[in-house]
């Protein structure tokens, strides 16, 4: 874990920007936007201080079962790319091509995600991305400082209210600009909540989820195709696999809470083993210790959460998933973090540190955005669990992919506009809903791509969707 760490701060510029600015801006929360936007800023001459609420994750071990892998992406790749991290961040991630189906019978199936080879997602540890963003800060000279919990922020007076986790103090101060990068469970946003007219829901997926592992084989072997996600779909429950550097497999069980096959209803290590060799057979053959780690790690939550506004004046910002947290079935909730990062700062070389009007143009134009991602994240689950072993599914998918080689400015898949382009997602949902209705009336009387009406299609293609400007 630490090795790749070690190349990439060795490998970061070192040099600071000449006109130092004299504020200090204060993030709170170091997850993964938080040291990536750090960087940003201290590239942009601010100094920047972090807060964070747990211990140093690098010396002090944080329990299991909250670490699942994500999904890097074109977003997140750019993000990193615009840090400088991009090229030694490589040696943590392994790309994947596409999903490898696994049905009740063993049978395989797989799915590109993209036009050809250059299209993949890639998976990288949470725990691994964590540790070398918060390297690659502290080598920019962002100053980070564990077991500081921000207990408030006052409105009026704009002061953070810290305490101290390891001596129990209480402290205040004035910083130039506060950011809340403190995620789904957002202690600044609990504060905005006492604003007036502050709009805040969140949504609860009625399933909840687990974290397992396909332990390596011999010398750090891949016991499956390490090029791939896995997914085991089974309608009302899911298990999916992404691939570690180290020859592991993290697993996500994906059940719902309460019901006959649920997290409730699996009392015992025989419940928990008896279901898994009943409905993912070839996967539990590769769970030696598949008990135990039901049993040791915690049944997470997903939630999406949307609320409005996201800042206060100058003084204060939401960021990240404290603004708009998303369920996990697009892969965007990391890349749409980090794109946020990308944003900010471009509207602060844009207008300078006038933070009122960066803050208020940042929600202006992320907002219909992240609505979109978040409410395409919960379609997708659907998909996940209910569709992609479906032959007429995977048939569409064939056809969209034959009508993006032929008109490749027109018609792009959806997941392609979110995934592997930089398209506002608000203009991905609204060009696939199009497109779907498209796919709907050009597949149905057809069971081959060699039977498409390709005047038909060209015909809707030309009169119902413009050039994609933005296929980059």
């Amino acid at each position: 874990m630490f090795s790749a760490d070690r190349r990439l701060t060795s490998s970061l510029d070192k040099s600071r920007p000449m006109n130092r600015r004299t504020e200090t801006i204060s993030l709170i929360g170091a997850g993964l936007t938080g040291p990536l936007l750090a960087i940003l800023l201290v590239k942009r001459g601010f100094r920047v201080e972090i807060y964070e609420r747990r211990p140093d994750m690098r010396r002090v071990r944080i329990s299991a079962g909250r670490s699942i892998n994500l999904a890097l992406s074109v977003r997140g790749i750019h993000a990193l790319t615009e840090a400088g991290l991009w090229n030694p961040m490589r040696d943590i991630i392994i790309p994947m091509r596409g999903r490898i189906m696994h049905a009740q019978t063993g049978e395989l199936t797989f799915q590109p995600y993209g036009k050809d080879e250059a299209e993949v997602i890639n998976s990288i540890s949470r725990a691994d991305l964590n540790i070398a963003l918060m390297n690659a800060a502290e080598a920019h000279g962002v100053t980070i400082h564990f077991q500081q919990q921000c207990t408030g922020f006052d409105v009026k007076s704009a002061a953070l209210s810290i305490r101290d986790g390891k001596t129990g103090r209480y402290s205040t101060m004035q910083p130039g600009a506060v950011i809340g990068c403190d995620g789904s469970a957002s202690a600044i946003r609990t504060e905005m909540l006492k604003l007036n007219r502050f709009n805040f829901s969140q949504e609860y997926l009625d399933y909840g989820y687990k974290e397992l592992t396909i332990p390596a084989g011999l010398e750090g072997k891949h016991l499956l195709d390490k090029n791939a996600l896995h997914i085991w779909p089974r309608g009302n429950y899911m298990l999916i696999a992404l691939p570690n550097i180290d020859g592991t497999f993290a697993c996500i069980l994906f059940l719902p809470f309460e019901g006959a096959h649920s997290f409730a209803s699996f009392t015992t290590r025989s419940d928990v083993c008896e279901f898994f060799k009943t409905h993912f057979p070839d996967a539990t053959l590769l769970m030696p210790q598949l008990a135990d780690n039901y049993f040791a790690n915690p049944t997470g939550g997903m939630v999406t959460i949307k609320c409005s506004p996201w800042h206060v004046e100058g003084k204060l910002l939401l960021f990240g998933d404290a603004a708009h947290a998303i369920v996990p079935f697009f892969g965007q909730g990391l890349n749409c973090g980090f794109e946020d990062c990308t944003f900010l700062v471009e509207l602060l070389d844009r207008h300078g540190p006038d933070w009122a009007r960066v803050f208020h143009e940042f929600e202006e134009a992320r907002k219909v955005n992240t609505d979109a991602i978040a409410d395409m994240a919960i379609e997708n689950f659907v998909e996940m669990r209910d569709r992609v072993a479906d032959p007429r599914f995977l048939f569409r998918k064939k056809v969209e992919l034959a009508l993006e080689a032929r008109y490749p400015r027109h018609f792009v898949p959806k997941y392609a506009m979110v995934t592997f382009h930089r398209v506002p997602y608000s203009i991905a949902l609204a060009r696939g809903v199009v497109q779907d209705r498209m796919l709907t009336e050009l597949c149905d009387p057809i069971e081959r791509v060699e039977d498409l009406d390709w005047v038909r299609a060209e015909q809707m293609i030309r009169n119902e969707l413009a050039p994609l400007e933005q296929v980059s």
